[in-house]
């Protein structure tokens, strides 16, 4: 079977209503910050390493396959399908382990805290502060939502706010932005596909420059995001 007929299949089978949840998790109006952070790019397009939508689309190819893209598509599996609370919080303390910087940890922190508490008062329920993609896999499992959908969702979610930073930082078009995220689109639906079949135990990420690059804006003398 194809990937497309995978992914056909897999939206197939959501409602409307799980579908349109997710859209509106996932905007860009859902009031989560996202649009504060450049996950380590404002420094990566300072430092020369990221310089027009080409090496923005290789950049973001490697944060999907190597990086926080597949890792936060891990931990949001593993949160969606944990037994009890017990669980829920080792998978937590696993997430803010796993982050390379002091950034990074406030960029999922803030971002899950905040996600947390708008979606736990439109749609009362149990939802911790954990981190974004705990936080988003634990809402997805009270909801009903399907994991595969939702990690690829998230994965788009995520790769569109860091091209829309890239429009603004390096900076590129409109249209070549929107070229680079209809590039990676099938890539963020692979990793979602994969990811979501493993374990903690196959936590990796090998995006070392995007990991530098987040220590690095931490001393960053100008700075137009968060992170």
């Amino acid at each position: 079977m194809t990937m497309a007929t995978t992914t056909a299949m897999t939206t197939a089978m959501a409602t409307d209503a799980q579908v349109l949840k997710l859209v509106q998790w996932l905007s860009p109006a859902y009031p989560v910050g996202a649009f504060a952070y450049s996950h380590g790019l404002e420094w990566a397009v300072q430092s020369g390493a990221v310089t027009d939508a080409a090496s923005l689309r290789d950049w973001l190819a490697d944060l999907l396959d190597h990086g926080a893209g597949r890792t936060d598509a891990i931990l949001l599996a593993a949160a969606c399908n944990a037994p009890d609370a017990a669980a829920l919080a080792a998978i937590d303390a696993t997430a803010r382990a796993f982050q390379p910087s002091a950034e990074r940890l406030v960029e999922t922190t803030a971002q899950g805290a905040a996600f947390a508490q708008i979606t736990a008062a439109i749609w009362p329920a149990d939802l911790p502060g954990f981190t974004y993609p705990v936080a988003l896999g634990r809402a997805a499992r009270l909801h009903d939502l399907p994991l595969v959908l939702t990690a690829r969702m998230y994965l788009h979610a995520f790769t569109s706010n860091l091209v829309s930073a890239g429009i603004r930082l390096i900076p590129i078009g409109q249209t070549e932005g929107q070229s680079v995220l209809t590039a990676l689109t099938p890539l963020c639906a692979a990793v979602a596909e994969a990811a979501t079949a493993l374990t903690l135990d196959d936590l990796a990420s090998t995006a070392f420059l995007a990991d530098i690059a987040s220590m690095n804006h931490e001393t960053q003398y100008s700075r137009l995001f968060r992170t």
